[in-house]
């Protein structure tokens, strides 16, 4: 057997984590873990440095006690 080298094109593998299709990705996920969580939460989608980043965050005072009593963003993002 030969061996293959596989070399990344760099510029490609950030434009593609960058782009928009990956940002509607990133926020389906999120907005999936949102509707998991009932009310008080949202979702938040930036491109940062590297890639595109999407948050959930809890906005209400009910959610981010919820939040911190039962970890409930982390629990909803198995």
């Amino acid at each position: 057997m030969s061996k293959a080298k596989i070399v990344l094109n760099r510029q490609g593998v950030a434009a593609l984590l960058k782009s928009p299709e990956m940002m509607n990705i990133c926020q389906e996920h999120a907005n999936a873990t949102v509707a998991s969580l009932g009310e008080g939460y949202e979702v938040t989608t930036h491109v940062g440095k590297n890639r595109v980043n999407a948050e959930v965050a809890a906005v209400t005072y009910k959610a981010r006690r919820d939040n911190m009593e039962n970890n409930s963003i982390l629990k909803a993002l198995k």
